[in-house]
């Protein structure tokens, strides 16, 4: 009877604060951790930004939103302060706690990382806008941080769309990517739940060029390049938004279906005229080099626009507005009404302010000839805190004075 009482404790605390709550109760102590960047497969925990945005690119992702059980802002920050620590051994390739030689409860970590290195892990932490209504914070709430509005050719799942707290998790190991996210969300059993989740792959060239999409064009070739394209376009400068958010800068998730079918029935020529670059190349249209600048509205001898008017690129352009793409290609099987494969684009960007992206989907509008090829299924938007100093922790500005 005593051990079943005994059991029956241990079970109340798991409910109640999570298993790092139930570890306390049995006697243990999750410990604080210093992430040392120990070698070229480690990526510091503890910088001015958060990792995972303007780190290189890895070869994985497993991104998950969740939905908060928490009532206060105190058990927020609490969580916070639990992960912070957890997230520093992680990315420094270590398991979330020293193996116990207690056979008779359940291990610290999961265990399936084991004898895998760092694998350059980065993860990134958000907030919905959701989260700040659901615990009265409407006052701490940056007045940029609204969902996203209906774009046309929309036709978002619920079951991809939205979610309180975002954990992005990077890696050229796809189970090291899911490792982190994992034990991330078991740490915080009671406390919050998921929401939904997508796992995604990226192919990096040996030479370190541009990684391709599905459509096997060239993704992300005009993204910032130096600290001061990142300060004009993606990182929040003091007085640009809620105090808290300095150093921060909002993530934009877009869960894209690829319709794959129809576009390897399509002519290179009209391929490349839909997206406005060349496909081998990535040059735009008329020009040689990816890299190689051009006038969206240079017209040839006919007076016709070189880059087609209705072209990707063309209209994306016209809205003068720069953004961060980190994207990641998914796999999910196939559509079982189609037999067609559920395929497409995890499109994840960073911009210091969410109208950047909004101006350019705008631009898209419906004229984009893209839309033939592809529909928007998830939707979703978060606030990332600023990086960590050491001795501090996840979003500690956020809970300044509350």
């Amino acid at each position: 009877m005593l051990k079943l009482a005994s059991a029956g404790a241990a079970g109340a605390a798991i409910g109640a604060a999570g298993f790092g709550g139930a570890i306390k109760a049995l006697g243990y102590e999750l410990p604080s951790f210093d992430n040392q960047h120990s070698d070229v497969s480690t990526i510091s925990f503890y910088d001015r930004y958060q990792s995972g945005i303007s780190t290189p690119v890895q070869k994985h992702i497993y991104f998950a939103s969740l939905e908060i059980l928490i009532q206060s802002a105190h058990e927020l920050q609490e969580l916070f302060k639990m992960w912070t620590p957890i997230a520093a051994r992680l990315m420094d390739g270590k398991q979330i706690e020293e193996p116990s030689t207690n056979r008779y409860v359940a291990p610290g970590d999961t265990g399936e990382a084991m004898g895998l290195d760092a694998s350059r892990l980065t993860i990134t932490f958000g907030v919905g806008p959701s989260l700040f209504e659901k615990l009265h914070l409407q006052d701490k709430k940056p007045k940029e941080l609204n969902d996203l509005p209906h774009f046309p050719k929309d036709q978002l799942d619920e079951a991809y769309t939205g979610g309180d707290i975002c954990i992005q998790a990077c890696a050229d190991d796809p189970q090291v990517a899911f490792h982190a996210v994992r034990n991330l969300i078991r740490s915080a059993t009671g406390l919050v739940k998921m929401k939904w989740s997508q796992s995604g792959f990226n192919a990096i060239p040996a030479d370190g060029s541009t990684s391709r999409n599905l459509f096997a064009f060239k993704d992300g070739t005009v993204n910032p390049a130096t600290d001061e394209e990142y300060n004009e376009s993606v990182w929040v400068k003091a007085g640009e938004s809620t105090s808290w958010m300095t150093g921060g800068t909002y993530l934009i998730y877009r869960k894209i279906q690829m319709h794959l079918e129809t576009w390897d029935r399509t002519s290179l020529k009209e391929q490349e005229a839909t997206f406005g670059r060349h496909r081998e190349s990535g040059a735009a249209i008329g020009k040689e080099s990816e890299f190689e600048d051009f006038d969206v509205l240079e017209k040839d001898g006919a007076g016709k626009y070189i880059i087609p008017e209705d072209s990707h690129v063309h209209l994306a352009r016209l809205a003068k507005k720069a953004i961060l793409r980190r994207a990641f290609s998914y796999s999910s099987g196939m559509v079982s009404s189609t037999g067609a494969h559920d395929a497409g684009l995890m499109f994840i960007s960073f911009q210091k302010n969410p109208q950047q992206f909004i101006d350019i989907q705008n631009s898209l509008g419906r004229i984009d000839k893209l839309n033939e090829y592809i529909t928007h299924r998830g939707s979703a938007i978060f606030a990332c805190f600023p990086g960590v100093e050491k001795g501090s922790y996840l979003g500690e500005a956020l809970f300044t004075h509350l």
